[in-house]
């Protein structure tokens, strides 16, 4: 059976929703035979292991483990998932020094058992911060780590095709920027509804200034609106689009959806944050983000929210001061 890669994957909070549907679309995808599931809490963790055999997928490799070493030990690429669920009534920011512990200790953990990894995304929340934190006691590269920002993106996709009554492929290049939480940066100058520009359709009765201020903030509460109908966290789309990132990372489709990565710049300081970006085999690429002067000021507010949620991890004493993170990772 063909797979893009042998190399082993590690999927970190396996035994959660968000991990166990990353496992099964991992394994759909035929990304590689073998797989590692990896989470504390062994029976959950065991059950899903149970699930994945019942589907019965030729060639696969799927191994469980709830030793942090055993399942990072030989691991080429890793999804992180392992962070405490956002709940009803919580921004993804209420989440911000447990999971920054969190990510600070899968960090060290990569530096001390798979240092070779190729490319690491981590998807719980804060995850501008989460990941930020995870790259700095890691020692890697900023191309090896990513976030996970799209979600954002394919929101604004959805809420404009349900606004204009379009297949949701009938709106292109829609992008978000900057922070996944609340002050994220919402463009319009990117987007095309069946191939007319959003900004030209903005402010005409197809779709009013206040029409689209709604739409905009239906897209920046729209994991909160999942946990309303739902009951829970989103699962399944973050679920999907990670593994889309890191499928390629190891080889497969480039993903050109806005992803959270590495940015320092004059403008925006040293912060992790949604850009336009390329993800292949080589890692993510920052590449030119433009806008309307208007979305460009967006953006450096929501890097500067950013950057005040990062000193507020330093004053925890999780991460050090930015002049002294390269005293973590040389890299930075």
């Amino acid at each position: 059976m063909n797979y893009l890669t042998n190399d082993k994957l590690t999927l970190i909070g396996a035994a959660g929703m968000i991990g166990s549907n990353m496992a099964q679309t991992a394994a759909m995808m035929r990304l590689t035979p073998n797989i590692c599931l990896y989470d504390p809490f062994a029976q959950g963790l065991e059950g899903v292991a149970e699930e994945m055999r019942h589907c019965a997928f030729e060639g696969l490799n799927l191994t469980f483990t709830s030793s942090i070493e055993e399942a990072l030990r030989g691991a080429k690429y890793i999804i992180s998932a392992g962070g405490a669920p956002r709940k009803e009534g919580m921004t993804r920011e209420d989440l911000l020094r447990g999971n920054s512990q969190i990510a600070a200790e899968l960090g060290d953990n990569i530096k001390r058992y798979c240092p070779d990894v190729q490319h690491v995304v981590i998807i719980f929340n804060p995850a501008d911060i989460t990941g930020l934190v995870t790259l700095i006691h890691s020692g890697l590269k900023p191309s090896q780590v990513t976030t996970l920002a799209a979600l954002d993106s394919n929101r604004l996709q959805s809420e404009l095709a349900k606004h204009f009554g379009v297949l949701q492929s009938k709106v292109t290049c829609c992008r978000t920027y900057g922070g996944h939480g609340e002050s994220m940066a919402v463009f319009a100058s990117t987007a095309s509804v069946e191939g007319t520009p959003l900004l030209s359709l903005i402010g005409t009765e197809k779709l009013s200034h206040e029409e689209w201020a709604a739409l905009k903030e239906r897209v920046v509460k729209g994991g909160a609106n999942i946990i309303k109908l739902r009951g829970r966290s989103s699962f399944q789309s973050p679920s999907y689009v990670a593994v889309e990132m890191i499928a390629a990372a190891m080889g497969g489709e480039p993903f050109t959806l806005p992803s959270g990565c590495y940015v320092s710049h004059a403008d925006y300081g040293k912060v992790m944050m949604a850009m336009e970006t390329r993800i292949d085999k080589d890692g993510v690429h920052c590449l030119e983000t433009k806008g309307t002067d208007e979305e460009m000021a967006a953006l450096k507010q929501s890097a500067e929210h950013l950057a005040a949620m990062i000193a507020q991890v330093a004053e925890m004493g999780i991460i050090p001061a930015v002049a002294d993170w390269a005293t973590l990772n040389p890299n930075l």
